[in-house]
């Protein structure tokens, strides 16, 4: 099998349930969310996911960065009810049918544009949550009742910038806000296997590990000059937008933060559901 469950021994360092936002950081999570599907079922991904929102204090609010908002510049969502953005196709209605209601933030949403200065950062208020961020979410806090902000991956940016913006956007979890990176370190559905889903090409197998072994050591920056693992590389990430989400997450990293697993496995031969938690 190429699933693994839920690391269990990152549950003491996650039992805060009596700290206050106040008192306590907020850790940051990259979530390698898969199929929109996730959101509909219950499986060992979603059951980890559940567990990590369960352990956590309540944050003031998230801010996401899904893999699944691609623009040219960069951008923040500011409008104080986003709607669901079903953005995809060839799903069974149920899934066209789900709605996560949570607030938005536009005073966040402001502060996430000081913070990043000098870049110009938009305040879009027709954007709204895609499934990058609910299909997560859901199962992270299923109430809905978390005012959640995306921010956007400007694609004509190299992936130093992106990390560099996660380094901005540090400050956030000291204020309560959790920080959430959701797309795929491995992420090919051209050559995806949909027939035998719980098998792992050797290429995804490698990369995924490679990445895994260079979050656990806190060193950034092979993962961001990513193009040095090749072939590898090439192949993971052909659709770069689903593999930057997790450099904000690792730019937000404190010095001597420790890294958990959540979740791993490579789903249909190419997708890998690498989760990880930071602090």
């Amino acid at each position: 099998r190429h699933f693994h469950p839920f690391n269990w021994r990152v549950e003491p360092a996650l039992r805060r349930k009596g700290a206050t936002m106040t008192q306590q950081k907020m850790p940051a999570v990259f979530l390698g969310h898969g199929s929109p599907m996730n959101t509909l079922q219950q499986n060992e991904f979603t059951a980890a996911w559940r567990k990590f929102g369960a352990s956590i204090p309540k944050p003031r609010a998230v801010l996401c960065v899904s893999a699944h908002w691609f623009t040219h510049g960069t951008h923040v969502t500011a409008t104080p009810m986003p709607e669901t953005i079903h953005d995809f196709g060839g799903f069974p209605q149920a899934l066209f049918d789900f709605q996560y209601p949570a607030p938005g933030d536009p005073a966040l949403a402001q502060q996430v544009a000081n913070l990043l200065k000098p870049l110009n950062v938009g305040l879009d208020q027709k954007w709204g949550l895609d499934h990058g961020t609910w299909s997560v979410l859901a199962h992270v806090f299923p109430k809905a009742d978390i005012p959640v902000i995306q921010l956007s991956i400007d694609r004509t940016k190299p992936a130093q910038f992106h990390y560099d913006l996660g380094k901005q956007l540090a400050p956030l979890r000291d204020e309560g806000v959790l920080i959430i990176g959701s797309g795929n370190v491995v992420h090919n559905l051209g050559i995806m296997n949909w027939r035998e889903q719980n098998v792992a090409f050797d290429w995804a197998t490698r990369f995924n590990n490679v990445v895994k072994e260079h979050i656990a050591n806190s060193n950034h920056d092979p993962l961001i000059d990513f193009e040095r693992f090749g072939n590898d590389a090439a192949l993971a990430i052909n659709s770069k937008e689903h593999y930057l989400p997790v450099l904000y997450v690792l730019g937000a990293q404190s010095a001597q933060e420790r890294t958990n697993i959540l979740t791993d496995g490579i789903f249909g031969g190419s997708i890998s559901m690498l989760s990880v938690l930071i602090g």
